[in-house]
């Protein structure tokens, strides 16, 4: 069996639906802290009222796996990226909403 046949499930989508957005605002903080702490980043923005917008600049990450998966045929693991993303939506709205 291919490792692209085992790796195009649901799961592997989520996982990767959870863990890119993660990535991505690992590298946000990165470049934008201006020698903050995470903990103070975190103040910082929440203070600032940024935390839905910095949330979906985050899982917009999510739109390159999803296109590789397509690429590759791999449409279950779309799926599962894809629920995610509307997970992560659906978080940002309630976080903006509230």
């Amino acid at each position: 069996m291919h490792l692209r046949q085992k790796l195009n499930n649901v799961l592997t989508g989520a996982i990767a639906g959870m863990v890119v957005p993660l990535i991505a605002f690992t590298l946000f903080f990165l470049f934008t802290r201006h020698g903050l702490s995470l903990p103070g980043y975190f103040s910082k923005i929440e203070a600032a009222g940024n935390i839905s917008e910095i949330m979906s600049v985050c899982v917009f990450a999510n739109i390159i796996i999803f296109l590789i998966f397509n690429r590759f045929e791999m449409l279950r693991a779309s799926k599962g990226v894809l629920g995610i993303t509307i997970a992560w939506a659906f978080t940002v709205f309630g976080i903006k909403l509230f």
